[in-house]
């Protein structure tokens, strides 16, 4: 299993695709620069099997559409945000975009709850991790040792709480009883910025002092 980071848009948030041997990838959080995204995909000659969202702020599913459409995809998200695709007011592009909001169609899966997933050759583990916001969510994958962590926490910080919808006391017990739990060595793949693992931020983060 593998995993390439593309960084896109203005706010430079971070697009995965997770691929395996048979090329086939599921699309995190395609956020803008459909090309872009998409001239990845086929330089790596990736067959894509879903859009899986960690959550629905308009940063975080720009491309979702175009990406869909082209690649006749299926996208998930937790259903706390399901009405976030359709609504610039509830995504966020209404207050902060200088041109035109943004908004999808709604998923055509929504996540319930937590457990194991599975979509064609990936088999995950979803988390409920609110706080940056009600529908949070991270992917876990037990056998690459990474988990997609989305904007709750980065490298040395963690995501913004002061957007509607978000709550600080929360997304701090949602990354400690979370992702704080898993194997030190885990990497994080955060959903702005590098790559991290669980150690280094149990042992550097400032906003995770006490745990």
């Amino acid at each position: 299993m593998k995993w390439k980071q593309i960084p896109l848009g203005p706010l430079q948030t971070n697009c995965y695709v997770v691929y395996d041997e048979s090329q086939s990838c599921l699309i995190v959080d395609p956020g803008e620069n459909p090309r872009k995204l998409t001239a990845v995909i086929e330089q790596l000659e990736l067959k894509p099997e879903a859009i899986i969202l960690t959550h629905a702020h308009f940063d975080h599913i720009g491309a979702v559409d175009r990406i869909r459409d082209k690649y006749g995809i299926k996208v998930y998200i937790h259903e706390k945000e399901k009405d976030w695709l359709t609504d610039p007011a509830l995504n966020g592009s209404k207050h902060f975009m200088l041109n035109e909001p943004i908004k999808a169609r709604a998923a055509d899966h929504l996540f319930h709850d937590e457990g194991n997933l599975s979509i064609g050759n990936f088999n995950f583990e979803v988390f409920e991790t609110p706080g940056h916001s009600p529908g949070s969510v991270s992917f876990y994958f037990p056998k690459a040792n990474f988990v997609l962590a989305g904007d709750a926490l980065f490298q040395g910080s963690i995501g913004r709480t002061d957007l509607p919808g978000g709550n600080h006391n929360q997304l701090i017990k949602s990354i400690h009883d979370k992702l704080l739990v898993l194997p030190e060595e885990t990497e994080v793949l955060p959903g702005h910025g590098p790559a991290t693992t669980i150690g280094e931020e149990m042992d550097s983060n400032p906003f995770l002092n006490g745990f």
